[in-house]
């Protein structure tokens, strides 16, 4: 079982190092299109192939880490990561980029799934998800300000990947080796609940991220040809709006679930598509900082509570493993859907098609969010471990606490349970 005070650092540092490429799309689509002998639809489908990879991997790996180890599966997925990337930067023949492309985006899936897995079975998965997104927001932000400066050419972001996974490689240490013993490899499997709410959730949540990714994938493009904007400008745009991004995961991290996730979700998911409207239609600098800017901070924070509510509807983390690869398969999509759209119809054509499609996938999240459980938090008591109950609470029973809330009213109830195991999630 994941000790939270013991690995909470150490499960951020992975997310950070798993979700920093999706953070870095538009760069490395951008630079593929210009550095090497490929159309922009071809590199939004390389960047599409990369997000597939990483897709691949979560659901491989979803019922897989238990047996083989959080340490072992996330020291083999940042492994595939550097040398996937750091090859991929290396290299100048398209086929050999495609293929390390294709290698560190399984490794990427990899370690997101290990730290997916991992934050669903802390005590505070609300907080642990806006922590590892405060991370990656900042990284990707230092990444952008840096890598216009560092000259031309398609190696430098997929070089940026590559050493975040060699800086979080220590941090491994501290995962838990998993379970290893004969009686574990022989317990029946427990069934997976609310399979209802996740399966909505799993089917929702392509959709959302493919519209959100259809665009990010395309923006440095629009920046560059609608809004006339110099690379340098594009990125210090999509630095600020990282660093504005901050803000909003820090809110969301201090609300919690005070206004419970209907809310957050639903509205921000509506707000979000008019971000991506006004992105999409900018032709100068103050309507797309504007749309970038106010997009990037709302994203992060309905993320959050996509990520807490799918750990609730399951504390060993195989639905959050599960949607977030379902996730990733929109994500995957993305770029090619967004070049694809933006070369038949413009991109404000674009842009208002996908704001469609967010209002429409709003519907279904938000209905999963209204019905989906709370997290009861049990204190640890003498002789006995802390124990994480599921179960629907229904609306104004105040007396139960929900997962991830910061202040809220929590039900002490002594359990007396087993020793804690190493490892107690089904991986990602």
């Amino acid at each position: 079982m994941f000790a939270p005070r013991t690995t909470s650092w150490p499960l951020v540092a992975l997310f950070t190092a798993g979700y920093l490429a999706p953070y870095l799309l538009p760069t490395i689509v951008g630079r593929l299109d210009a550095g090497l002998p490929l159309t922009a639809t071809q590199a939004g489908a390389v960047g599409s192939t990369l997000l597939l990879a990483s897709a691949a991997a979560g659901f491989l790996l979803a019922s897989r880490t238990e047996r083989i180890g959080a340490r072992a599966a996330a020291r083999a997925g940042l492994a595939l990561v550097a040398l996937g990337y750091g090859g991929a930067a290396l290299a100048h023949a398209v086929p050999a980029v495609v293929a390390g492309a294709l290698a560190g985006g399984f490794g990427s899936g990899t370690v997101t799934a290990v730290a997916a897995a991992g934050i669903a079975a802390q005590r505070d998965p609300h907080r642990a998800s806006a922590l590892g997104l405060l991370s990656v927001s900042a990284v990707a932000g230092a990444v952008y300000l840096a890598v216009p400066h560092l000259g031309p050419g398609h190696g430098q972001p997929l070089a940026a990947l590559a050493l975040a996974a060699l800086a979080v490689w220590p941090s491994t240490g501290r995962l838990p080796v998993g379970r290893s013993t004969a009686p574990a490899r022989r317990e029946a499997r427990p069934r997976l609940p609310h399979r209802r709410l996740g399966l909505a959730l799993a089917a929702a949540l392509p959709c959302w991220s493919l519209a959100q990714n259809a665009l990010w994938g395309v923006s440095g493009r629009i920046g560059l040809y609608q809004a006339h904007l110099s690379e340098a400008a594009v990125g210090a745009v999509f630095a600020v709006a990282l660093g504005a991004g901050l803000l909003g995961v820090l809110g969301a991290g201090a609300l919690g679930t005070r206004w419970g996730r209907a809310v957050p979700i639903g509205a921000g998911t509506a707000l979000i598509a008019g971000c991506v409207a006004l992105s999409a239609s900018a032709a100068g600098l103050p309507a797309f900082a504007t749309g970038q800017i106010a997009w990037n901070v709302l994203y992060p924070v309905v993320l959050s509570y996509l990520i807490g509510l799918a750990s609730c509807l399951d504390p060993r983390g195989r639905w959050a493993v599960l949607t977030g690869s379902a996730s990733s398969l929109g994500t995957a999509a993305g770029p090619l859907a967004g070049s694809a759209l933006a070369a038949q119809a413009g991109f404000p054509a674009m842009g208002a098609l996908l704001a469609a499609g967010l209002l429409v996938v709003a519907l279904p999240l938000t209905a999963v969010a209204l019905h989906g459980p709370g997290r009861v938090a049990v204190p640890r008591t003498a002789g006995a471990s802390r124990s994480r109950l599921l179960g629907p609470h229904r609306r104004g029973n105040v007396s139960a606490a929900v997962a991830g809330s910061t202040g809220s009213p929590v039900v002490e109830i002594p359990v007396e349970t087993p020793a804690p195991r190493d490892y107690d999630t089904a991986a990602a």
